[in-house]
């Protein structure tokens, strides 16, 4: 799945990952309290969103994945269960809702441990990943998360992406054990390579193709860079990171193994990344598929070049950020 780098690499640690951590926590408290909201109802949903990125989050640093398995292994499914019994029993009190937002944590997990040994691409972890992903690619009213997480409205597409997330990291990292998902934040020799590459050969493809077919406009907005910075986190970690996690360390991870094709693995998955773009407003949105699959090329061989997920989103969060800043 690699190209050889050198092993020499930088690594996040557990303090750099807390220190990010609390900084993005003690800015969405922040926000919350400015827009209105506060009481017990939003401390709840905030320490349940905190601990869920807690969790997804340190794990991406390598010697706390290490330990956490060690220590936690099987039972890692008990953190998003404890996320959704929290919030349900302390914020809306819904037991229909408890019921299906525990049912969301914990069957991928279950069905991933009956693979627990296996070379990546058996059937449990398509059906895992159906499930998961489903959950959360449907729009609104049909969307399920967000009938977990009605409150409060800023947070719940977080809270829903955080339960995703947390779902899936606890199945196929911890108790599958998924080989080849790439899944720490590490910088080795050739990720700089593989990022620069894929950012800039992609925009020159998209921005120009972009304009042909009228799906973005140049429109750069005084207003949308102020932003930038809140903007930005939410790209990187609650959009790039989950997808880049899903359809490179997972799926393509996965078809390339099937395929016995590294190349058909990284077509195959970047066509259905394009393809979970189809929805978006107006729905089919096939220009979007279109870009969203050549940019799935893209980052998936920024995935390929260095069996990291990494690269890629930073690729990928680029790209969001500079569509935000410089298009319409």
């Amino acid at each position: 799945m690699t190209d050889d780098v050198n092993t020499r690499s930088w690594q996040m640690t557990l303090p750099t990952a807390i220190t990010v951590w609390a900084i993005i926590v003690a800015a969405t408290a922040v926000a919350g309290v400015w827009l209105g909201y506060s009481g017990r109802q939003f401390a709840i949903a905030l320490t349940v969103a905190a601990g869920l990125f807690a969790f997804e989050f340190w794990l991406a640093a390598p010697r706390v994945l290490s330990r956490t398995r060690t220590f936690l292994g099987p039972l890692a499914p008990v953190v998003p269960l404890a996320a959704v019994i929290i919030y349900s029993l302390g914020v809306t009190g819904s037991g229909r809702w408890l019921i299906a937002g525990a049912g969301y944590a914990v069957i991928p997990p279950l069905l991933l441990a009956s693979a627990a040994g296996k070379a990546p691409g058996v059937w449990q972890d398509y059906a895992a990943a159906i499930f998961i992903w489903i959950a959360i690619w449907l729009e609104p009213p049909y969307r399920m998360l967000y009938r977990v997480f009605p409150y409060p409205p800023p947070l719940q597409h977080t809270l829903s992406i955080l339960l995703a997330l947390s779902t899936a990291v606890a199945g196929y990292i911890l108790v599958r054990r998924l080989e080849g998902v790439g899944y720490a934040i590490e910088w080795k020799q050739g990720f700089g390579t593989a990022f620069l590459f894929s950012f800039f050969i992609f925009a020159a493809i998209a921005i120009p193709l972009g304009l042909k077919i009228h799906f973005i406009a140049f429109g750069p907005s005084l207003l949308r860079i102020r932003s930038l910075p809140i903007v930005a986190v939410g790209i990187f970690f609650f959009t790039a990171w989950p997808e880049e996690f899903f359809f490179r360390g997972i799926l393509q991870n996965c078809l390339t193994r099937n395929l016995n094709n590294k190349w058909l693995g990284l077509i195959a998955a970047s066509v259905i990344f394009g393809f979970s773009h189809i929805l978006h407003a107006p729905a089919p949105n096939w220009k979007y598929v279109l870009l969203a699959t050549i940019a799935g090329l893209f980052y998936g061989r920024a995935y390929m070049k260095t069996g990291s997920i990494f690269p890629g989103v930073l690729v990928h969060g680029l790209v969001d950020v500079t569509w935000h800043v410089l298009f319409r």
